[in-house]
């Protein structure tokens, strides 16, 4: 009987301690985002159901098979721990073009989260499935990857005009995840789509490319349709061991706080410590900019362009 009590002792304890931490992040974040109309956005996160689940399986093709889990519970927990208010959950590779886990995920999040699709132009059958996943699901883009030989979609071909025509059709945006080297490959599909949204992930990976490579990313910002996305920061522990905060400063300068979102810090070991230490070291990255700015970033301008709210 003793020992129940210390159980439930503890747990009441935990619960409060827990609570109490949510409580002192929350009004971390609030202090530094003082504009109650801008809310705090994570638009770039991955959910896995891991290995062992039956019901949501990898798919064959899957380049990689995480072991962790990630699940939407567990996101949502760390949100209201830190204060985000919404989020985007990117499909992974793992599923390929099985969206059944990020349906699941978006059910989960009970409207605050959304999610982007994978689709494969050169893969029959892969393209006919976006208007019913954009129906079933509140889905914001369509990604496309180009950062490995084997995974490079087929420039210049009929098939992926065909994804951007029908992403433009159903009002939704073309997420591009590639190394520098493969950009021009993509730019004639922005001009010619120039009323369609293009998010670049991860800042255009700016150390997978010469600088030469990557100055082509960052005149991307002449297209008005493009948004870049402040997502995978590295660090200099890191290999290349360059500092980014340059290359920061150069995106801020080219696109502007109102083309730029953020996205980053969860994962299968996240907590809200960690979640909004992430949220707190964008903002270190953005210390250049206003208050005002450095909001739109962190939540202002994926909530305009996204639909949040």
């Amino acid at each position: 009987m003793k020992s129940q009590q210390v159980t439930r002792r503890t747990f009441i304890k935990t619960a409060a301690m827990t609570a109490a931490t949510g409580i002192a992040l929350k009004t971390s974040i609030a202090a530094d985002n003082p504009e109650a109309n801008t809310p705090i956005i994570d638009t770039h996160l991955h959910c896995f159901a891991g290995t062992d689940s039956e019901k949501f399986p990898y798919h064959q093709k899957g380049p990689y098979r995480p072991t962790a889990l990630a699940t939407p519970e567990h996101l949502l927990s760390c949100m209201d721990a830190a204060g985000v208010d919404y989020a985007v959950v990117v499909h992974p590779e793992p599923y390929q073009d099985d969206h059944r886990y990020l349906k699941h995920c978006l059910d989960i999040g009970g409207g605050r989260l959304k999610g982007t699709i994978l689709l494969f132009s050169d893969r029959p059958g892969s393209l006919e499935k976006m208007p019913e996943l954009c129906q079933q699901m509140d889905i914001i883009a369509v990604r496309v990857h180009a950062y490995a030989p084997d995974r490079l979609p087929t420039f210049g071909s009929k098939e992926l005009r065909h994804l951007w025509e029908m992403a433009t059709n159903l009002n939704i945006a073309v997420q591009l995840h590639f190394e520098p080297r493969y950009a021009e490959g993509f730019e004639p599909l922005i001009r010619e789509f120039s009323e369609t949204t293009v998010l670049i992930d991860h800042m255009g990976r700016p150390f997978q490319g010469t600088p030469k490579e990557h100055a082509r990313v960052v005149r991307w910002s002449r297209f008005p349709n493009t948004i870049m996305k402040l997502s995978s920061i590295p660090t200099t522990r890191n290999y290349p061991h360059r500092d980014i905060q340059p290359t920061i400063r150069e995106l801020t300068t080219a696109f502007g706080a109102e083309r730029m979102v953020y996205g980053g810090g969860f994962g299968a070991d996240a907590t809200g410590d960690s979640y909004q230490q992430a949220f707190a070291r964008a903002r270190s990255l953005l210390l250049h900019l206003s208050k005002e700015e450095q909001n739109q970033i962190l939540g202002g301008t994926a909530k305009r362009i996204m639909r949040f709210g």
